[in-house]
Formats: C-alpha cells, sequence, structure tokens
C-alpha cells in the first residue's frame, strides 16, 4: 500500500512544484497600434457594418428597404458587434497612445490635435474608460439584437451605438467651439 500511495503522491508533488514555480502571468501589454488605428480599422468598419444593413432608401423610383435576411448576412453583424465589444478593451490598455507621433487633426477647426486628445485622456482616465465601456455596452446590446435577428432592436441599438460614440467623440474629439482655431503651439 505504501509504494501505491507513493506512486501517486510523488507525481502529485511533482505537478503541485511545477505549479508553484511556474512565472505568474504576465500583466503587461504591447500595444502596437493607435487608438487612431483602432478605430480607423476596427471601431469605424465594424459600426458602419451595423449602421449600413439597415436602410430605406428613397429614390424617384420608389423606396426599397436594405435589412439583413440571410445566415450570411447575421454572421456578418455577429462580427461587427464582437468586434467592437473587444475593440473597446483595446482602447483602453494602458501605454497606447492616441495617434502616431507628428499626426494631426484632419481639420484642426473642428477636430483636435491627437496630442491634445491624449492630455485629456491621460488628465481623466476614468472618464476614458467609462466612454470606451459605453461603446462595449452598445456594441453588446447590438449583439443581443443580431442573436435575436430582430431588426427593429437592431434599428434601435444602432442609435444606442451612435450616442456611444457621439458622446467620446464629443469630449474627445470635436473642438467646443468649432469656429475656434487651435493655438500656435498646437497646430
Amino acid at each position: 500500500m505504501t509504494r501505491h500511495t507513493l506512486l501517486i503522491v510523488a507525481p502529485l508533488c511533482l505537478f503541485i512544484c511545477a505549479a508553484a514555480c511556474s512565472p505568474p502571468p504576465t500583466t503587461e501589454y504591447r500595444p502596437a497600434s493607435t487608438i487612431k488605428d483602432i478605430m480607423d480599422s476596427i471601431v469605424d468598419p465594424s459600426a458602419d457594418g451595423i449602421w449600413d444593413s439597415v436602410e430605406v432608401i428613397a429614390t424617384l423610383q420608389g423606396t426599397t428597404e436594405k435589412s439583413p435576411k440571410t445566415d450570411d448576412d447575421w454572421k456578418a453583424l455577429r462580427r461587427h458587434a464582437i468586434a467592437l465589444i473587444e475593440a473597446s478593451n483595446l482602447l483602453v490598455m494602458p501605454g497606447r497612445h492616441i495617434a502616431q507621433p507628428g499626426e494631426k487633426a484632419e481639420d484642426a477647426r473642428i477636430d483636435m490635435h491627437p496630442e491634445e486628445i491624449e492630455a485629456l485622456v491621460s488628465k481623466d482616465r476614468a472618464s476614458w474608460t467609462k466612454l470606451a465601456f459605453g461603446l462595449q455596452d452598445a456594441g453588446v446590446q447590438n449583439l443581443k439584437a443580431i442573436t435575436a435577428r430582430d431588426v427593429k432592436q437592431l434599428i434601435d441599438a444602432g442609435e444606442v451605438l451612435d450616442m456611444a460614440c457621439e458622446s467620446c467623440h464629443k469630449k474627445y474629439w470635436y473642438r467646443n467651439d468649432p469656429n475656434a482655431l487651435p493655438s500656435q503651439g498646437s497646430q
């Protein structure tokens, strides 16, 4: 009996020792893209894919309605919603910059320069995180509508997505006074 116990206990001890001696999982991140990259590559196309999935098009020839109908249509929308949900986590990842060094706003009369946005985010990280998770919540709401294959619910969730985007843009992208030009130092 002692020999059998040893055959069971010895491998168990080795397993416990190996687990205890293993280095702890790292909590460091290695961001390789900027917030602008994530917005341009993941968030914008995914949000557009959701918003463009339901349309009423009125022309002189009449009105046509567009909505997801096939399994592939719904599968594509599901991918967009999941991309939005997970992009939110990427947006709040520590160490990620707003844009590449030297990048400027497309229209400085309307948009803040990346360094201005980065200063705002650094000053109030809690608000940035809350707004990013508002995007995530909107993505979850869209995913529920997609899972239910409910076009009405998808339209409503699309409006929630629009509000989440605009809430963040009002704080971190648009200038408060569109007529105001940035100071000479931030151009």
